[in-house]
């Protein structure tokens, strides 16, 4: 039996949310979490979700009107838990890129309060050329446009105004994505009371976000469909564990009933302890083993960490590199035992291609600020990082031997298969191939190539994988 609101007995919900994103993460999180406060804290908000790039999930998920299922499997205090679920708060699903007018219709929804978004480390950036009334590249870009049109529908009116909570990785998320905006904002000539409006009326929060999400069960979907009695090809996985810590005004515990659903959500004045050792431990570990898992044949990231060499190798590189590069805290290795323990879940299968998307930001955000404060205090630069760097480097090559296609920003890809081709052209060397990429300052905002220790290690590792394809 096919899946939507025809064979499914679910009920209309108002429009209380706009989503940036169709992906599994926000559909096993966010998603989730709404669920759970219509369900538990009668919060009855539906979600618009507006698919954030050309390519994507919006035409299958409106295929099944919004509708999908979720499993939550793993351990909770001590007990196996698999929980599954039919997730049916998402009530549209809008592409910009076939219908923009029906996209900016959006911001005329009357109950429209809340604003979430998750387009990967890429997402939130500034994009030269983005104009004011045609559909935009850029997803703050699209915001703006968005939040223009509902200021001007509604006049200004005050109580019309958004509370913005991006989920992209990167640091003070709220803070650059409302920078971005004011930045278009000038660029098209908006009105100073639009300004004012974004300044007074909407609220933007830094967010921190954790559940690991493996995504679509392909290896026992066929069981799974016999199990619902749905066909449903949206079927998301994710870990038991969940934490949000939102950076900003308590007032939000207000309109969005988290306690009420048993939610597990900080409200804070600071997230950046919460922050570093999120993002440089977990996040880090995902971003560091994915180039040597793959290069290495193993596709889980559970597999990943069993296997005794990569394993040791991840093990290690968090224990005597990213750990002692992080400013002195109690439980960190506590944290990153932890950690370990969530890669290692017997229920869920955690593709490191899934994770591959975007792996240059990826390792910019997660594993490059690690390398910066291990050298800063060591004076030397970190082996194991720079082998992971190495073998991301070495991944990215058109030729590499695992079949691996990258998936990430096209200039990116485009300079890595540009050195590689010259490489074997002898135009220059592996060390120069090394110090193209590592000067590349557009994505990593800085020449890397002027740290000689670091060119030198990640050159003679990335010497170590063309020579004898051993990664660690």
């Amino acid at each position: 039996m096919q899946l939507n609101r025809t064979t499914a007995n679910v009920e209309k919900r108002p429009i209380k949310v706009l989503q940036f994103g169709e992906g599994n993460f926000l559909r096993a999180f966010i998603d989730w979490m709404i669920h759970e406060m219509n369900e538990k804290a009668d919060f009855n908000a539906g979600v618009a979700v507006v698919q954030p790039i050309p390519q994507g999930l919006g035409e299958l998920l409106s295929s099944q009107d919004g509708l999908y299922h979720l499993y939550l499997n793993g351990i909770e205090k001590g007990q196996l838990i698999n929980k599954k679920m039919l997730v049916d708060c998402i009530q549209s699903v809008v592409n910009p890129y076939e219908d923009y007018n029906a996209y900016l219709q959006l911001a005329e929804e009357e109950e429209l309060k809340f604003v979430f978004s998750n387009t990967t480390e890429a997402g939130i950036t500034y994009k030269a050329g983005d104009a004011k009334d045609k559909v935009q590249d850029s997803f703050p870009a699209k915001l703006t446009a968005f939040l223009n049109h509902r200021f001007e529908h509604f006049k200004g009116d005050a109580s019309k105004g958004l509370i913005i909570l991006p989920c992209e990785l990167i640091d003070k998320n709220g803070v650059k994505l409302k920078e971005i905006i004011l930045k278009y904002a000038a660029d098209w000539g908006l009105s100073d009371d639009f300004k004012t409006w974004l300044d007074s009326a909407c609220t933007f929060y830094n967010t921190l976000v954790d559940r690991i999400v493996p995504g679509y069960p392909k290896d026992r979907i066929k069981e799974i469909h016999e199990e619902l009695g749905f066909e449903d090809q949206l079927v998301v996985e994710g870990e038991q564990f969940h934490l949000m810590v939102m950076e900003g005004d308590q007032s939000i515990k207000e309109v969005l009933p988290f306690e009420k659903a048993g939610l597990n959500i900080i409200v804070t004045d600071n997230q950046a302890p919460y922050r570093t050792r999120k993002v440089r431990i977990l996040n880090g570990a995902h971003t560091l083993m994915v180039p040597v898992g793959l290069l290495a044949g193993i596709p889980t990231v559970r597999e990943n960490i069993e296997d005794a060499t990569v394993g040791q190798f991840v093990n290690d590189a968090l224990t005597q590199e990213i750990i002692p590069s992080l400013p002195a805290a109690e439980g960190l290795t506590e944290f990153k035992d932890d950690v370990l323990d969530r890669f290692r879940n017997p229920f869920i299968q955690h593709y490191l291609k899934s994770i591959s998307l975007n792996s240059f930001p990826k390792f910019k955000t997660r594993v490059l600020p690690s390398i910066v404060s291990y050298m800063e205090k060591e004076q030397k630069a970190p082996a194991y990082l720079s082998k992971s760097f190495a073998s991301l480097i070495k991944l990215y090559d058109p030729k590499n031997k695992v079949g691996f296609e990258a998936q990430d920003n096209a200039d990116v890809v485009e300079l890595l298969g540009t050195v590689w081709e010259e490489y074997r052209s002898e135009y220059f060397s592996l060390d120069e191939l090394v110090k193209k990429v590592l000067s590349y300052d557009t994505l990593w905002e800085a020449d890397l190539s002027v740290n000689t220790l670091l060119v030198e290690e990640v050159s003679k590792s990335l010497r170590e994988i063309e020579s004898t394809a051993e990664l660690v």
